[in-house]
């Protein structure tokens, strides 16, 4: 008998030393299947979540279960969901990353994520299976904290938002662009959406049979607010391309929390997003409040073709929506502003966790490029396009299935470092890369590092915004920086003090980034470009930790590759 369809709570005694902990099991099943949806006024086919589009919210308290069974009745597609932000301590399994953590749910075929959610912040979870994210197949995950613990802020009501990109044309004719020779570009979103909402100008569609202004699914999402009250305003980017700038028309807010962990309160006037990134801020209804006004976000790191997306600020006793001109976003490659920005986020003094006492154990050098392989145009680290395997990483380290064996891992282990003297402000001079499926595989309790580089694409002083998302780990962001990193003299120039938390951090044009995190949590976990098609492309790596410790990979996240063939011992 299947599970109902509604939020299912139930309460399960736990005893921790000699106090009882009450932890809920929140429980969801969800139909997962094609659609129609018009979210900007066109019409057009989505994936959709018990018919909903976008797909449902989570909403626990940390330490409580989560437990969705996924049905998948899409015919011609399978799927999986990743848990964005979730750590997955003891379920690496769950963690929803396709051909790396569990084979796709194929059609008509049914899979139960089960897993705890640790931390309470704002959080996603979305399509992690080819570029499904791109169909709409997202949602937000919150994680409220336990009732005997205090926030270190104070609010009176909440919204949350998630930001996101769109195009008319399908995932498909993306994917199949993606990969065409010549490189058939699906070129920017023609349209920006708050919370699955947005407006294209109807006029500009030939015939316009597909576009229709009036309808529902495209009014604007409206944030109701009370004078004088102040909020809290979750925000997620779910971008399948584009950065963002977040603005709230006549009021400044305060960021208290960034990616689930709290951070030192700095006020804005407008937030950059990236895609990947989660924050909470504080706003007060303190403006004129016989009108209404915009929240809007722009493009930024590209030059935008696309206009902004729009979401209204609705005071207690107006309608309608404003009648002033748009939120201007800052210059769309104004770097040095974003870079400011960036380095404004610290860990809250309260709960800064410290970093170890000792330096890293390994460093690993990432140079981001734009490269070729076959006359297809992909994206590559260290000169290595990165391809899944048909066999599960997960399932494939823990069992030692190798390529040789029906599509298992590379036994190769791709380079820690790059070519010395490489010039990152040209064209690569060598665009051909290779592919490769290898693995990083980390010793436990580690101190990585990761030096993210930044170079030229194939053209000519162009270098993209690139977020980089870890699964499995929060990491610390040590610094930025611009032209080539220098270990002799850029270490000393970081942050080991309070330095934040964060899931997701992004690599400036031309500059560094410099991450740090521990290897505590066994599992095997991609860290990629949170940019769809470029990690579509290639952009992205694996790391493996202690798979040893693993026990046994459950059978129900087998089942494709090498794994149709492995018996159990």
């Amino acid at each position: 008998m299947r599970k109902p369809q509604l939020l299912v709570a139930a309460l399960v005694l736990l005893a921790a030393t000699s106090s009882l902990v009450y932890a809920k099991v929140v429980e969801y099943e969800w139909v997962v299947d094609y659609a129609w949806a018009a979210p900007d006024c066109v019409e057009k086919q989505v994936i959709s979540i018990n018919g909903e589009f976008p797909g449902p919210n989570i909403r626990s308290v940390a330490g409580d279960t989560v437990r969705v069974h996924v049905i998948n009745r899409m015919p011609t597609e399978a799927v999986v969901i990743h848990w964005h932000g979730m750590l997955q301590t003891g379920t690496p399994w769950e963690d929803g990353a396709a051909y790396v953590s569990q084979c796709p749910i194929d059609p008509e075929d049914e899979y139960t994520y089960d897993f705890v959610t640790e931390n309470a912040g704002t959080y996603f979870w979305h399509g992690h299976y080819g570029m499904q994210r791109a169909a709409g197949f997202y949602g937000q995950l919150i994680v409220d904290p336990p009732e005997n613990f205090t926030e270190p802020f104070k609010y009176d009501g909440e919204h949350s938002i998630v930001l996101n990109d769109w195009w008319h044309a399908s995932m498909i004719d993306q994917q199949l662009g993606l990969f065409s020779v010549p490189f058939r570009w699906v070129g920017e979103p023609q349209s920006l959406l708050i919370e699955g909402r947005g407006r294209y100008n109807c006029s500009l569609m030939a015939g316009g049979s597909a576009c229709n202004a009036t309808r529902e699914s495209c009014k604007l999402h409206v944030m109701p607010v009370e004078a004088g009250k102040t909020y809290r305003l979750r925000i997620a980017s779910v971008a399948s391309l584009g950065s963002f700038n977040f603005i709230l028309e006549g009021h400044n807010f305060t960021v208290v929390e960034a990616d689930g962990h709290y951070v030192e309160p700095v006020t804005m006037s407008d937030i950059d997003v990236y895609s990947g990134e989660s924050y909470s801020v504080l706003f007060t209804a303190n403006a004129d409040s016989s009108r209404n006004y915009w929240a809007g976000f722009n493009v930024r790191g590209r030059d935008p073709k696309t206009l902004t997306g729009l979401a209204v600020l609705q005071y207690v006793n107006t309608s309608g929506e404003p009648s002033t001109p748009a939120p201007v976003s800052p210059r769309w490659n104004d770097y040095a502003y974003s870079v400011a920005k960036a380095r404004q986020y610290l860990a809250r003094k309260e709960f800064i966790v410290p970093l170890p006492q000792r330096g890293p154990d390994r460093q690993i050098f990432l140079l981001n490029t734009q490269n070729r392989v076959n006359g297809r145009l992909k994206w590559a680290l260290n000169n290595v396009s990165f391809v899944p395997t048909a066999t599960p990483a997960l399932a494939a380290l823990k069992y030692n299935i190798t390529v040789e064996a029906h599509g298992g891992h590379s036994s190769a282990t791709p380079p820690d470092y790059f070519q010395e003297g490489y010039d990152i402000m040209k064209p690569p001079p060598y665009p051909e890369t290779v592919q490769g499926s290898g693995v990083y595989e980390l010793k436990g309790d580690q101190v990585v590092d990761i030096i993210l580089q930044n170079a030229c694409s194939l053209t000519a002083n162009v270098s993209e915004v690139h977020p980089w998302h870890l699964h499995g780990h929060d990491f610390w962001i040590l610094g930025y920086g611009d032209g080539v990193f220098n270990a002799s003299k850029d270490y000393a120039s970081l942050n080991y003090y309070n330095p934040p938390l964060r899931n997701t951090a992004p690599l400036f044009p031309f500059g560094w980034t410099v991450l740090r995190f521990v290897t505590d949590n066994p599992g095997v976990w991609p860290f990629h470009c949170h940019i769809e098609s470029h990690f579509h492309m290639g952009m992205g790596v694996i790391f493996a930790e202690s798979v040893d410790k693993l026990p046994d990979v459950p059978t129900d996240t087998m089942g494709c590759g090498a794994t149709k063939f492995y018996r159990s011992p």
